[in-house]
């Protein structure tokens, strides 16, 4: 895996060049969902620090043993969360990419308030307005932003996406650096193992990438 995962940095590197920006200017997002921490090791001790994981129940159960070797390990929630996980959530990520609605804004507002601790916030824009998917519609975006920012005092650093599978991904990627542009966001989450090098020519800050470096998941419970 570590092979793997200094080819999909070889290759941003590459693709950071081609669209003309700053090296080091597109973080790596390890997606580690489904992974057990054996397999979530070696690309730590490999130099990776920046993980996703899914869900709130399946972290909590790899990650205080990781962190307790790697303690400078930054996991991001890139998966839907439920109000009733918030409580889990903020206690245990260091960012939430998926905050997709007036509930869960308001929900973590009141638990960073209660805690102190106030992780990254990434809006959740659901580019391809698919109905199965989470996230703000594009033309409701401005109003949400404003809400969890200017009302909520929610520390929104930028956006997120995940365009409509099968679909040629660019229009969606430039959609969501639009959005993001004219909000004076600087952070967005676009792009996967099969699309990361276009959504960097169109901007992505973070590029989430599972499969090219963990291989294809297991869906099984993993501990």
């Amino acid at each position: 895996m570590s092979e793997n995962l200094a080819g999909v940095q070889t290759r941003i590197t590459a693709a950071t060049r081609q669209a003309g920006r700053a090296p080091g200017s597109v973080g790596l997002v390890a997606v580690s969902k489904t992974k057990p921490a054996a397999e979530i090791r070696p690309v730590l001790e490999a130099g990776q620090r920046l993980f996703g994981e899914n869900r709130v129940q399946e972290a909590e159960g790899k990650w205080p043993e990781l962190r307790a070797d790697f303690p400078d390990a930054n996991v991001h929630l890139i998966g839907p969360l439920q109000t009733n996980k918030v409580k889990q959530a903020v206690a245990l990520f260091d960012a939430i990419e998926t905050v997709d609605r007036p509930k869960l804004a308001r929900a973590l507002a009141t638990e960073m308030q209660r805690t102190d601790r106030y992780l990254d916030c990434y809006i959740e824009i659901n580019v391809g307005e698919e109905d199965q998917k989470a996230g703000i519609a594009p033309q409701d975006a401005d109003e949400f932003i404003a809400l969890c920012r200017d009302e909520l005092k929610l520390p929104v650093k930028g956006l997120m996406c995940i365009p409509p599978a099968g679909e040629e991904p660019a229009p969606f990627f430039a959609l969501l650096a639009k959005i993001a542009a004219r909000n004076n966001l600087a952070e967005i989450s676009m792009g996967m193992s099969s699309d990361f090098e276009v959504a960097i020519e169109f901007g992505a800050t973070l590029v989430r990438v599972g499969t090219a470096i963990f291989g294809v998941r297991n869906y099984s419970p993993t501990k």
